[in-house]
C-alpha cells in the first residue's frame, strides 16, 4: 500500500496496464536532481526487494527524502498535476463526490482510501493511497462508465486529513480507543508512520529548530519554529492526534499510556538525508498533550568562534577568556538564545590536544571529538552537582557545566575555578551583569561570586536578512543612525553604513529573513568590578561601570549588525525590546 504520494499515468483511470507509458525511472530523476544520495537509493531498493512497496514511500520511511521533493519528482516523471498546487481542492466536505447515477459515497471513499471530486470546469479528479490498484480502477469504471477520471498526485497529509474529515462527517468516532494496545496499533499504522516521518523531513528541509504539535478541541496544529519564529504548517482533525502522539512517544522512549504527567524522550533519525538527534517533550494540557520536538543535527560545521558572527573586539575578548588557565566564564540568556552553541565553540577553541576537557550536560546536544561528555540522569541521582564532584577526580583542565541551576552546583563550580580549572557554564538571566545577582540569589556569597569570574556574556539571536531579496532601507531614525555610527567608527573603522530591510521571496518563504546570527554583550570582570560586586553594588551601578569602560550592550551590538546590513533595525528592536 502506498500512503505517501499517489501515482497515476496520464491516461484515464479505466485504462489497462498495457496502455501505461514507460516514464523515466523515479530513482534516476531523484539522483539527477540531487534529492537523494546514491547510498540511500540503494538502501531503499534493497528494502523494496525484501518487503515490497513503492520506492518513494520507502525513501521517505528511511528519512532520505521529503514528501514535497517526491511529489515534485513524480510530477516531472509522469507529467501529472499536484493537488492543492496545480489542481484546486474542494472547500467543503460535501464537494468531495463526483456527481453521477451511481456516484461513490463518502463511506466508499473512506473504505477505498480514494478521493474523488469535480472542479469548477466539470473535470473529475481522483487521488488515493494506491491508485494503481486494479480493483479501484475497475470500481471507478463501473461507477462512472462515461466519465474521464483524471489522476492527480496528492500528499499523504492531504489524503489522510480529508478521509478523516469525511469519516467524521458520516459517522461518530468509535469509542474505547484509548487502551494501550489500540494506541500502539495506531502508532504503527503505515499512514501514521509516514506522516510523522514526512513532518520531520519537512522540518529539516525548511531549517526548523523545533516542531510543535498543539491539540485543540476539534483539531490539532503543527507548527515549525524557523529562525526563532513559529509558523503554522498543518492542521489535522483532533481524532488523529492520539495516533500521531502515540507514534512520537513510542519512538522517543516515552510511556504511551501516561498522559497525565510530563515526559521527556530522545531519538535519532535520518530525515531529508540528514542525521538528526531529536529531543521530545510531552506536557499534558486541557485538550491533550502538547508535544515539542527539538531538532539537533549530529554534524555541526559552524562551531568555530569566528563563525558566531561576533564583532572583532568581542571575538578577541572571548578568545582571551577561553585561553585562561583558571576561572569561570558565564554565558547568559533565555532558552534558545544560542548559549550552548557558544560554549561548544569555546570548547572547540580550547581543545588543542594538550588539555583534558570534560562536560556535564542535560542533554548532550552535540558530540565533540576528543572531549569527555557526560549526560546527567536526575532519576538515578546523577545530577550536575554529583557529577562535578567526580569530575574533579579526573584531573581535568577545562570543565563545561551545561547550566548552573542551584546553589550546590554553583559552589562546586566556583571551587573548581578557584583550584586551577577553567569552568565554562550558563545561567538564565536577561543580561550579562544579571549573572551576579542570579548567583547571589542562589545563596552564593558575593565574594565567591566575584573572585573567580573572568567574564560574563549575554546573547540573543536575530534573523539574518535574506541575501536574495533584501533591499536598502529607505529610512532609519536619526537617533539610531547617529548612535550606531559612533560605535561603528570605534569597532569597524571606516566601514560604510549598509542599512537594509526585508522584502520576501521564495528563497526565504516570503519572510524576508533566512538564518540567524548572534548579538552579544561581553563584560570582563576586573578588580574594580569585583570590589563593586562584593560591596553590594546594584545592577544599575554595574551597568554604569561597564558603560564607562566602553562596553556596548545587546541592542547596540544588534544595531551595529544592522549597520553592516546583516539584519534589520526592526528585527533588532523586536529581539531587544525593553
Amino acid at each position: 500500500m502506498l500512503a505517501t504520494a499517489t501515482v497515476l499515468s496520464m491516461v484515464p483511470m479505466n485504462a489497462t496496464p498495457a496502455e501505461l507509458p514507460a516514464p523515466m525511472l523515479l530513482g534516476e530523476i531523484l539522483l539527477e536532481r540531487g534529492a537523494v544520495r546514491p547510498a540511500d537509493l540503494e538502501r531503499a531498493v534493497e528494502l523494496q526487494r525484501s518487503v515490497g512497496g513503492r520506492l518513494g514511500s520507502l525513501l521517505i520511511r528511511i528519512g532520505a527524502l521529503s514528501e514535497d521533493q517526491l511529489l515534485d519528482a513524480l510530477s516531472a516523471q509522469l507529467g501529472l498535476p499536484v493537488a492543492g498546487r496545480d489542481v484546486e481542492l474542494p472547500a467543503t466536505v460535501a464537494e468531495w463526490v463526483v456527481p453521477g447515477t451511481d456516484a461513490a459515497s463518502t463511506d466508499w471513499m473512506v473504505d477505498q482510501g480514494a478521493l474523488l471530486w469535480e472542479d469548477g470546469e466539470g473535470q473529475a479528479w481522483c487521488a488515493s493511497r494506491d491508485p494503481l490498484d486494479l480493483p479501484l480502477q475497475e470500481a471507478l469504471a463501473y461507477l462512472y462508465p462515461h466519465r474521464e477520471i483524471r489522476p492527480v498526485l496528492a500528499a499523504s497529509q492531504t489524503i489522510e486529513r480529508t478521509l478523516d474529515a469525511l469519516a467524521q462527517a458520516s459517522r461518530e468516532s468509535e469509542p474505547g480507543a484509548d487502551d494501550v494496545r489500540h494506541l500502539r496499533e495506531l502508532a504503527e499504522e503505515a499512514p501514521v508512520v509516514e506522516l510523522v516521518n514526512s513532518l520531520m523531513a519537512q522540518a529539516v528541509e525548511q531549517r526548523a529548530s523545533d516542531i510543535h504539535l498543539e491539540p485543540d478541541e476539534h483539531q490539532f496544529t503543527v507548527r515549525f519554529r524557523i529562525d526563532g519564529v513559529l509558523y503554522t504548517r498543518l492542521q489535522l482533525p483532533r481524532e488523529r492526534f492520539n495516533a500521531v502522539a502515540s507514534r512520537l512517544k513510542l519512538i522517543s522512549g516515552m510511556d504511551i499510556a501516561e498522559r497525565r504527567l510530563p515526559q521527556d524522550g530522545r531519538l535519532s533519525v535520518r530525515a531529508s538525508g540528514q542525521a538528526m538527534d531529536i529531543r521530545a517533550s510531552a506536557l499534558p494540557g486541557v485538550h491533550g498533550e502538547s508535544i515539542v520536538l527539538r531538532l539537533l543535527p549530529k554534524e555541526r560545521k559552524d562551531l568555530g568562534l569566528d563563525l558566531l558572527g561576533m564583532a572583532p573586539d568581542h571575538l578577541e575578548m572571548l578568545s582571551g577568556w577561553t585561553r585562561e588557565a583558571h576561572g569561570i566564564v558565564l554565558v547568559t540568556g533565555p532558552t534558545g538564545s544560542g548559549k550552548s552553541t557558544t560554549l561548544y565553540a569555546a570548547l572547540a577553541a580550547s581543545n588543542d590536544g594538550l588539555k583534558k576537557i570534560i562536560t556535564v550536560e542535560d542533554p548532550v546536544e552535540f558530540q565533540l571529538p576528543g572531549i569527555t561528555q557526560i549526560q546527567t540522569h536526575a532519576d538515578i541521582g546523577l545530577t550536575f552537582a554529583s557529577v562535578l564532584r567526580s569530575i574533579l577526580r579526573q584531573d581535568p583542565d577545562v570543565i563545561m557545566v551545561g547550566e548552573i541551576r542551584d546553589r550546590e552546583t554553583a559552589e562546586i563550580a566556583i571551587q573548581a575555578a578557584l583550584t586551577g580549572h577553567l569552568v565554562l557554564s550558563t545561567v538564565h538571566t536577561n543580561d550579562a551583569l544579571g549573572a551576579f545577582t542570579r548567583l547571589i540569589d542562589m545563596g552564593v556569597e558575593p565574594f565567591l561570586v566575584a573572585t573567580p569570574l573572568k567574564g560574563v556574556q549575554a546573547q540573543r539571536l536575530v534573523r539574518r536578512l535574506c541575501p536574495h531579496c533584501a533591499k536598502p532601507a529607505t529610512h532609519v531614525l536619526p537617533a539610531i543612525a547617529d548612535e550606531t555610527a559612533q560605535w561603528a567608527r570605534r569597532v569597524l573603522g571606516d566601514a560604510p553604513a549598509r542599512w537594509h530591510e526585508p522584502v520576501g521571496c521564495a528563497q526565504c518563504q516570503h519572510t524576508g529573513y533566512r538564518g540567524r546570527v548572534g548579538i552579544y554583550e561581553l563584560v570582563p570582570v576586573d578588580e574594580t568590578m569585583q570590589q563593586a560586586v562584593v560591596s553590594g553594588a546594584s545592577q544599575q551601578q554595574l551597568r554604569a561601570m561597564a558603560r564607562e569602560r566602553g562596553h556596548r550592550f545587546l541592542r547596540e551590538d544588534g544595531l551595529l549588525k544592522a549597520w553592516q546590513g546583516v539584519t534589520s533595525v526592526d528585527e533588532v528592536l523586536r529581539v531587544t525590546a525593553v
